[in-house]
This record gives C-alpha cells, structure tokens and sequence, in this order.
C-alpha cells in the first residue's frame, strides 16, 4: 500500500469534514491509502505549548510523512483568500525538505472551505499550490469531467474541492460538495499509482 498524505489545518471542523472525504476517495483506489493529518495552531504570543497530540482528530504532521507519502491533498479554510495562518507556518518550515527534494515529482492536490460562496475559494486553492510547485509538485485539479462541477451551486472549482460552510458553520457538506472531495481524492490516488508505476 502506498499512502497520500492528506494534511489539513481545521479551525471549526468543515475543512476535516471535507478532508474525510478527500481521504474517502483515496481509499477507494487500489493500493492506496490516505494518511490524514493536521497541524497546531500557531499565535503570535506563546503562553503555553500546544499538546504533543491532539485532543481529537488526526495527529500532527512529521517529517517522516512527507517522506514516506506517495502524494500530498493539502487542506485549509480561507483566511482573506488565502490559506490560514497554521498551515502557513508549517509549510513555511520546510526549507529543508525543499533543499532535499523530498516531495519533488509527487502529485499534490487543494482542498478548502470559507463561511460564504464568495469568499475567496479559488484564490485560497490557488495560493496554495504556490509553494507546492516551489517543491516541484505535480498538481492535480478537478476536470469538467466530473458532472457536479457543472452542477454545483455550492462548493467545488476545477482548481480543487470546496465547501460552502456557512457563516455560522451551519450548513452541512452538499452532495456535489462531497462527490467533488471524492473525486478530487480519487484522481489524485490515482495520478500517485501511475507516477509510481515501472
């Protein structure tokens, strides 16, 4: 089995929800597996360390994930149409990872969620594969192929998967939201095996 990393930051809980179903659609490939895991929250004054392992959820990123993984789904919500600050801080630290070329010829895929339909999904999802291609990512989007990218009226862009949380967080994963993640998984999952093969 080949694992994808499905790393994600969750300030509310929409964006793993969304990351579950990236993972979902990973599983669903032969010899594939997703390894999801998330990252702390940062401040700008540290009173107290965040704990070694999570309350809940999935446990933090290590190095070793990213060596090991034969893909990255790479998740966060929308902080002014970009990724949130956690996630941020995290790949910011990966100099070294970037000098070894630990993730350079890996598929990569975007994942995000925001309060409102407008409220900077496709700039978020693009932001993020910024330093994705700095680490020589091979990036995998979602292609009109998929029937509910044209259906859509909530989340879901051909540059990856979204969801429409709602400005409470109150609106659960729509149907073409969750097939999208699924999708954007799968492909992924299986872009990995391809590149993997002799």
């Amino acid at each position: 089995m080949a694992d994808i990393l499905v790393l994600y930051y969750s300030g509310t809980g929409s964006v793993r929800a969304l990351a579950q179903q990236v993972a979902r659609g990973i599983d669903s490939v032969a010899g594939m597996r997703a390894r999801l895991r998330t990252v702390p929250k940062v401040a700008t004054v540290t009173t107290a360390s965040a704990p070694a392992v999570p309350e809940d959820g999935a446990p933090y990123v290590e190095a070793r994930d990213l060596q090991e993984c034969a893909g990255l789904a790479l998740g966060s919500p929308t902080r002014f149409g970009n990724m949130a600050a956690p996630l941020k801080h995290y790949i910011d630290s990966l100099g070294g990872e970037w000098q070894r070329g630990t993730l350079a010829g890996k598929p990569a895929a975007v994942f995000t969620s925001t309060s409102t339909m407008h409220g900077g999904q496709e700039t978020t999802l693009l932001t993020m594969m910024v330093p994705l291609l700095h680490h020589g990512m091979v990036i995998v989007g979602l292609p009109y192929t998929e029937g509910s990218l044209t259906s859509t009226v909530t989340g879901g862009t051909p540059y990856g998967a979204s969801h429409v949380a709602g400005a409470g967080n109150d609106r659960p994963q729509s149907e073409d939201e969750k097939k999208l993640a699924f999708a954007l998984g799968a492909r992924l999952a299986s872009f990995a095996a391809k590149l993997a093969a002799p």
